[in-house]
């Protein structure tokens, strides 16, 4: 690993576009026998049986193995992984929720025999990458050992028809470091070639690594014609709007013309709102809504209070659109506030996944719910694009060596960070893999912007 590490700090890039370390120096370094990375381990999938969610410990199921290096199929790329990052889905893999992640892994396992590499005893998990290209399998002619590049999280096979018009539709869709092998926090990472992107060239490696699943998740599901379809002047409730998702959907709606309606839970979060440029804030504490009464029955009340705290700030209008992503603690309430023939458009589910809603709300008022899962190839693209034409910036806040991956994990689990987390993984340090400098100081404030909150 220090061989390619060494020639990856090497990789100075000139303004005319040659490298000191060529694509062919790349491809003849050794490949290790093994590299390190995060897994979860099957014989352990009931060490919190009987613990309530909350109380279930990701530093105890999360384990930095040293793990041997995957074949290389037809269509696939092996890249060294600069930095990663933690999703929720790292969080639902480490406490084995809903269900174990192994049994994904045994499905896929039985498609192929290229896919039973998936099938392990130990899960290597992560769904973000920045790093570089090593080795492409046969049929790859789009990318290159040596190319920088961070990676989107949709795997899919393609051999059905219904995932031609929309990836997202194709019967073996998956979540790469999810449903599959071979994730992002770790040395070396195993991907399909199409899930390749290029790295944004002013940002750090760990910078870039941070908003690849969010970044593409909220722009389907806000923007795309697969889910909302937000235009300009759209009120737009964003739940949790300086967390994960919400931080990119907050900015989407503000590089769109739309106006969002920032919920937050925190004075400090509500202050990152205001440093992305919204101005509609609701503090759900200070402002104390409780949607339910208890663990059963919900309170319409406080929809309505809520409701008329949403059209004190919007000059009398309901919201076009809710960005819904905490579930089961508001969806009774998201589908209440959305205006007469709008759309709430729902993924994750973070608080639970059984919603309750009452549906003369949603039917007598031709309100749709919409259903936003990941993003394709093209969808990912053009969020990236987004973030390397500097239109959209990292919300990166705090970032862990891969060693302290679990206490990540357990930060983002209990909800203590803000925006995104990262994780070195091959990268000794913050602040390398930059290219354009200049680029970088036009948009310092911005990248920095959840570092200095």
């Amino acid at each position: 690993m220090k061989e390619i590490l060494d020639a990856i700090q090497s990789q100075t890039v000139t303004p005319g576009g040659s490298a000191a370390v060529t694509s062919a120096d790349f491809a003849a370094l050794p490949l290790p026998e093994s590299y390190r990375a995060i897994t979860v381990h099957k014989d352990e999938t009931e060490m919190f049986a009987g613990l309530a969610t909350r109380d279930k410990d990701p530093r105890k199921s999360i384990h930095l193995d040293d793990v041997p290096v995957p074949e290389l199929g037809p269509g696939e790329a092996l890249v060294a992984v600069m930095a990663s990052s933690v999703n929720y889905n790292s969080v639902w893999t480490s406490i084995f929720e809903p269900l174990p992640t192994f049994g994904f892994l045994e499905r896929y396992g039985k498609l192929s025999e290229l896919a039973r590499r998936h099938d392990l005893p130990y899960h290597i998990i992560g769904s973000d990458l920045a790093g570089v290209v090593l080795r492409t399998g046969p049929g790859v002619h789009a990318w290159k050992p040596g190319d920088e590049v961070v990676a989107h999280c949709l795997s899919v096979e393609l051999e059905s028809s219904d995932g031609h018009n929309d990836t997202m539709l194709d019967p073996e869709q998956r979540i790469w470091g999810f449903e599959t092998n071979f994730g992002g926090l770790a040395e070396i990472a195993l991907v399909k070639s199409n899930q390749l992107m290029p790295k944004p060239d002013h940002l750090t490696w760990e910078e870039a690594a941070a908003p690849g699943l969010v970044n593409s998740t909220a722009y389907r599901q806000l923007v795309s014609r697969n889910g909302a379809g937000m235009k300009q002047g759209d009120n737009v409730l964003i739940w949790g709007a300086s967390g994960g998702l919400g931080s990119y959907a907050t900015q989407f709606a503000l590089a769109g013309g739309a106006y969002p309606i920032c919920v937050v839970s925190s004075p400090r979060k509500a202050e990152i709102c205001r440093a992305m440029g919204a101005e509609a804030i609701i503090d759900r504490n200070a402002e104390d809504y409780r949607f339910w009464k208890d663990a059963h029955t919900q309170d319409p009340k406080e929809w309505k209070r809520f409701g008329k705290r949403i059209r004190e700030l919007t000059d009398g209008e309901d919201v076009d659109i809710v960005f819904e992503h905490p579930g089961r603690e508001t969806f009774g309430a998201s589908v209440y506030v959305t205006r007469k023939g709008g759309t709430i458009a729902t993924c994750a589910s973070t608080s639970g996944y059984t919603h309750e809603y009452d549906n003369r709300y949603l039917w007598m008022s031709l309100k749709r719910i919409i259903g936003s899962h990941f993003a394709n190839y093209r969808e990912a693209w053009e969020a990236n694009r987004l973030i390397a034409k500097g239109r959209i910036h990292p919300t990166l806040s705090k970032v862990y060596s891969l060693e302290e991956t679990g206490q990540a994990a357990y930060d983002v689990h209990r909800n203590l960070h803000q925006g995104k987390v990262g994780v070195l993984t091959l990268a000794p340090r913050e602040g390398m893999g930059v290219r354009d400098e200049e680029k970088r100081a036009r948009h310092i404030d911005a990248i920095n912007r959840f570092r200095n909150v």
